[in-house]
């Protein structure tokens, strides 16, 4: 069959066989089929979409394309936890020493980040000495022993998303539904563990910004995880507004710190600990109920801190800057930006935050741009709060002087201050099984 055709059928809103999809995605990945027609029928998926059967067929082409990894020496239940993005987002360097610390196991695998900020490979990296690069048997070892370990994504898992993704940055079909859910779950599918939690973003700092969208991608892919034996749920949870104090790489590490320790933000804690609930859950370690008193327990008692450290131990990180934060490298320049109005802040769109802290240095306009761990931005005020005209609303930090002028002005392109406060927003928004929506 001709890629051509392929193209043609899609284009106009036709149904693929797997066997179809097959020799698009391998032929692809193969280099057999060129960029120009891959880009073709991104954009003809872009706008036709595809139904469920085509989805998932699509996901598991892609999670076979390369090696599928086998967790099954690693003892006890293994559970996956995924973003789909946003700013300030450091919920798994909190959400999963907490689970771990419940007795459930996570060996995950994690990416880079292309954008705003880092990854939570790239936070990870900030910490002196962290490996994120471990061979496999290592790997199975320190999550056996310790319960959790969090490691870069292996070159040959998934390689045709990677391939995939490289071309939808390009050609403006990312933020497509069904590209999306092949996208990650394929890479959650050959990752190997037994249950999936995903984060579903919605709002500004989030690839879906209506509801409708963020809930139906939720659906989508809890019911591709469950069709391929994977315990799978999904949140639905805020991105308008950043999430916690900190955006950027070591900045957010010490915020996470400082949140196992019993000091984070409300919002951050909040949502990480109905993540650790959740995690818990789907390992079956009881009612929902009782996992949301588990993983407060831990978090209060410090055994998620502890955690933390011990993986950090295991794969070669500096404990010392765990203890005392204060002496991770800093910024060689700060920056306090003042209220441009006095008022409330009604609103503080995410986006644009994450575009002032890539500015920055903190994340990468490129995938050859190197990151600045020290880079990024402290918020002091967020939405709801009251600003006075010329005080300080947060501190941008940065290597290079010459970066601050953009990145100010791009910070404060977010900000809306007004005369009235805004409406209160729910962080969690709703809860995603095989057995429907559950709205907070």
């Amino acid at each position: 069959m001709r890629m051509v055709d392929l193209i043609e059928k899609k284009r106009d809103g036709g149904k693929l066989s797997k066997k179809e999809i097959e020799t698009i995605i391998l032929g692809f990945t193969q280099g057999e089929i060129p960029d120009y027609q891959m880009s073709a029928f991104l954009m003809a998926v872009y706008y036709r979409g595809m139904d469920e059967e085509e989805i998932s067929d699509m996901t598991a082409v892609m999670a076979g394309s390369g090696d599928m990894v086998d967790l099954s020496e690693i003892p006890g239940v293994k559970v996956d936890k995924h973003s789909t993005g946003g700013v300030g987002d450091k919920t798994t360097l909190i959400a999963a020493p907490i689970a771990a610390a419940c007795g459930v196991t996570i060996a995950k695998m994690s990416g880079r980040g292309l954008g705003f900020t880092g990854g939570t490979v790239d936070k990870l990296e900030s910490i002196p000495g962290f490996r994120t690069e471990i061979p496999r048997e290592e790997f199975m070892k320190i999550a056996g022993e310790t319960g959790i370990c969090v490691i870069g994504q292996s070159g040959n898992l998934a390689p045709a998303d990677k391939k995939i993704y490289a071309l939808r940055d390009v050609t403006a079909t990312v933020d497509s539904i069904p590209l999306i859910a092949g996208s990650i779950m394929s890479k959650k599918i050959a990752a190997g563990s037994d249950c999936i939690l995903l984060d579903v973003k919605t709002g500004s700092g989030a690839f879906m910004k209506k509801l409708e969208d963020a809930v139906k991608l939720a659906e989508i892919m809890v019911r591709i995880g469950e069709k391929v034996g994977r315990h799978t749920a999904a949140l639905i949870t805020n991105m308008d507004v950043p999430l916690g104090h900190a955006i950027g790489n070591s900045l957010e590490v010490i915020e996470a710190i400082h949140t196992l320790q019993g000091k984070g933000p409300e919002d951050l804690t909040s949502i990480c600990l109905e993540l650790a609930a959740n995690m818990i859950f789907l390992a079956g370690k009881g009612e929902i109920s009782q996992c949301r008193k588990m993983a407060r327990q831990a978090l209060q008692n410090g055994s998620a801190y502890q955690k933390l450290k011990d993986m950090i131990s295991a794969q070669g990180g500096d404990i010392g800057v765990i203890d005392h934060p204060e002496t991770f490298e800093k910024a060689r320049v700060y920056h306090e930006v003042p209220a441009p109005a006095g008022g409330y802040i009604t609103h503080m769109d995410a986006a644009q935050c994450g575009i002032a802290s890539m500015l920055l240095g903190a994340g990468r306009a490129t995938k050859e741009s190197l990151i600045d761990h020290s880079a990024g931005i402290e918020l002091i005020k967020k939405t709801g709060d009251v600003v006075k005209l010329g005080e300080p609303i947060a501190r941008l930090y940065t290597s290079d002087s010459c970066l601050l002028p953009d990145a100010q002005k791009a910070y404060l392109q977010a900000v809306e201050i007004s005369d009235y406060p805004p409406m209160t927003q729910k962080l969690i928004i709703g809860r995603v099984t095989t057995k429907g929506v559950e709205y907070v």
